[in-house]
């Protein structure tokens, strides 16, 4: 269990898959983050017994006060390299825009770099979604380049940003907020 200062990552159990059902089923989740078409329960079923089993991805259920709101988590962990992608979203539409990314990504962070050893941290948005954009640039991440139409859905393409955090950057980031 990793806590943050309004969140809690904990391990993905079965019970939490119903809600990831339900929100990517729901098109403003579903907008910026997740799969392109909503999962039924057996198909998360199989991507958590395959998530298992992975040791290039490490993911967690995200909670606020005993609520399961999201997810969040690794992928592509290279351990040669010390890298990973990193991800996020809130399912809870209502606690939108309350700056809980920023404290998941933060406590996300703080694991992959205190705990998971990693050196780099990256991750990729979509051009539009300036929310996200925002609250990573306020965590420390730097612009990498931009992958201009880059991924198709909901009947168009976009844009894919690249941004990513070092360690030394982190440690600095981590001792102004202190």
């Amino acid at each position: 269990m990793l806590q943050g200062q309004r969140v809690t990552l904990v391990p993905i159990e079965r019970e939490h898959l119903p809600n990831y059902v339900r929100w990517f089923a729901d098109r403003e989740v579903l907008e910026y983050f997740g799969p392109y078409l909503p999962l039924n329960l057996a198909q998360e079923e199989k991507w958590y017994e395959l998530m298992l089993e992975d040791e290039t991805t490490v993911a967690f259920a995200v909670e606020m006060e005993g609520q399961h709101i999201g997810g969040c988590g690794f992928t592509s962990i290279n351990h040669r390299h010390q890298s990973a992608e990193a991800g996020l979203f809130i399912g809870e539409k209502s606690l939108w825009n309350m700056g809980l990314g920023q404290d998941i990504l933060t406590t996300l962070l703080h694991y992959g770099f205190d705990y998971l050893n990693f050196h780099r941290i990256y991750l990729r948005v979509f051009a539009e979604n300036e929310r996200a954009i925002r609250a990573y640039e306020k965590v420390g991440f730097e612009h990498e380049g931009r992958f201009r139409e880059a991924e198709w859905r909901h009947g168009r393409r976009h844009d894919l940003l690249f941004m990513s955090i070092l360690r030394h950057e982190w440690k600095r980031e981590s001792s102004r907020k202190e």
